[in-house]
């Protein structure tokens, strides 16, 4: 009898611990743009499905609700390579390959270009805010450009989703 074990998708960062994000990954680190702190938090998956040929991050705080009336948008990464599980602390400014996403730092609340809005832009919450970090294993690229809107990335994701993994943390006033 053959004993098959299912091997589940996981995401893991050495960021947050005992669910707490380390400060250096937020507004209270020393890397900031505008003020904004800017070192992205390391991630790092395991046990990707069959068949994948990239991966997405996307990065939120549903928490901000309260706050400004929508989900704040905090990173997100499109068309990382098959072959890569990780990405290191602040893979976002440091790696030019990486296809970032508009964040939410671009509305009229903060002021940012297109451009400065298309990186980690770290937490910085009023009050302890919970952060949610889903990596998805998708079946094709998605040949999305830098500076592309959520949006465009969960519309180019429909129907290529293999599996998702899911990451929370608190970062703390």
């Amino acid at each position: 009898m053959k004993s098959t074990m299912e091997r589940t998708f996981t995401l893991e960062s050495k960021g947050i611990k005992n669910g707490i994000i380390d400060e250096q990954f937020g507004g209270k680190g020393k890397d900031k743009v505008k003020g904004v702190g800017s070192k992205s938090l390391p991630l790092e998956w395991k046990n990707s499905p069959e068949g994948t040929q990239s991966y997405a991050i996307v990065m939120l705080d549903h928490d901000a609700i309260s706050v400004v009336g929508m989900s704040w948008i905090h990173w997100t990464v499109a068309d990382i390579p098959k072959d890569k599980v990780k990405l290191e602390a602040n893979e976002s400014r440091e790696n030019e390959t990486l296809i970032q996403g508009v964040n939410s730092w671009i509305s009229p609340l903060a002021k940012f270009s297109k451009e400065e809005a298309s990186f980690y832009g770290g937490p910085m919450p009023p009050k302890d805010h919970t952060y949610t970090i889903i990596i998805y294993a998708l079946d094709t690229k998605l040949n999305l450009k830098k500076g592309y809107y959520l949006n465009e990335l969960y519309k180019k994701m429909e129907g290529h989703i293999l599996a998702t993994a899911k990451l929370e943390g608190i970062y703390k006033k």
